[in-house]
């Protein structure tokens, strides 16, 4: 029944090219900012032990972390995550990315509902992403649509999921633009330009996952439907 489906196109062909120029506006600013110097002077790591000490997290570790905009904060275990280009870099762009992270932090520090709810939906989303799989093939297998409309729900928790990062990565760049100025590691308006560039692009790669899986959903959901339909001829 998961045979190649020329509908799966008309839903998802878009949400990919949207992927695909979103991923390149991203490497572009973060490309032309990351060879920006701030007049700071300071590094990503530099900067990032600057802003812990001004927010007060001090059970809050900074440790390199391999890859290219792998950059993370783990709140499990309180470890700030840069990555080289990032964590040595004093560029625009990686005091942007260091701060950012910083604003998760600042998040799990001061119980930012958003977040909790997000990492709350994390174990239901893994297993979510599995068993919507196997109820969508038993229901088309056994020509049973109140199962795979129960796999259609059961994805929907993807679709939640990235509803509930949205609030949580615009808060963070919200919160990073804010250090960032008030603890003088980033003057003038050139700067910040770079700044808002660098995390306004990064909060669209959010948006459009958003949007793609969204779109699949729809594309299960119009497979169900269309269940009904041959049942009835």
């Amino acid at each position: 029944m998961f045979y190649f489906n020329p509908t799966y196109l008309i839903f998802m062909a878009p949400a990919f090219i949207l992927m695909l120029i979103v991923q390149w506006y991203v490497n572009s600013a973060y490309k032309k900012w990351s060879q920006v110097a701030a007049r700071s002077r300071i590094s990503g790591s530099q900067a990032a032990e600057r802003l812990i000490r001004v927010g007060g997290l001090s059970d809050v570790r900074i440790e390199p972390i391999q890859g290219n905009l792998t950059d993370n904060y783990d709140p499990r275990n309180k470890v700030l995550h840069l990555s080289s280009g990032v964590y040595q870099s004093g560029s625009v762009a990686a005091l942007a990315i260091a701060a950012h992270e910083l604003g998760h932090a600042m998040q799990d520090r001061d119980g930012y509902f958003p977040l909790k709810l997000r990492s709350a939906m994390v174990p239901a989303v893994n297993i979510g992403s599995y068993l919507g799989w196997i109820l969508l093939m038993i229901g088309f297998v056994l020509q049973s649509q109140n199962v795979a409309w129960l796999g259609v729900i059961v994805f929907s928790g993807g679709a939640l999921f990235a509803l509930a990062t949205l609030p949580v990565e615009l808060n963070a760049s919200s919160r990073a633009k804010r250090l960032l100025v008030e603890s003088g590691i980033i003057v003038g308006d050139d700067e910040m330009s770079g700044v808002n560039h660098v995390l306004n692009a990064a909060a669209l790669t959010y948006v459009a996952a958003l949007i793609t899986a969204v779109m699949q959903l729809l594309y299960y959901a119009t497979m169900v439907l269309g269940m009904g339909g041959r049942r009835r001829r």
